[in-house]
């Protein structure tokens, strides 16, 4: 794993550097609520991230630790994306953003089943996203 160039000692600084633009947690997301993706699954989100972006942003955080890639089962041209264990501690922080997020804007039909689960049992829906992550590693 390449050591990361720090720009300050400060631990926000740091993380942001890490995952802290909007494609990286956006990927983070997926993968957490998808278990594994291909490149092609992962262009085709909701938010259209160019191919150019997500190609530099897979890179980054691969080279971070936070995610690694898998040979594809059923094909030798594509590869498989994974959260690691430093990718799957980031969890929490993204479930805290959505409950964020569902305070101060509106939410879509379609996602408000999701938060519901979270603001049912915020800590059971962790536990419960590590293990459906961990039994995938």
């Amino acid at each position: 794993m390449k050591t990361q160039k720090k720009r300050s000692d400060c631990p926000v600084s740091f993380s942001l550097e890490a995952f802290g633009d909007k494609w990286s947690l956006l990927i983070v997301r997926d993968l957490m609520l998808k278990k594994k993706c291909t490149y092609g699954e992962l262009a085709k989100s909701d938010e259209k991230i160019a191919t150019n972006i997500l190609a530099a942003r897979l890179l980054s955080l691969e080279e971070n630790g936070i995610i690694k890639k898998l040979e594809h089962p059923d094909s030798k041209a594509k590869v498989l994306y994974q959260l690691t264990q430093k990718g799957m501690d980031l969890i929490p922080i993204i479930v805290e953003i959505n409950l964020w997020a569902e305070k101060y804007t509106d939410i879509p039909e379609k996602r408000k089943e999701l938060l519901a689960q979270m603001n049912a049992d915020k800590e059971g829906f962790i536990k419960n996203a590590f293990k459906e992550l961990e039994s995938n590693l």
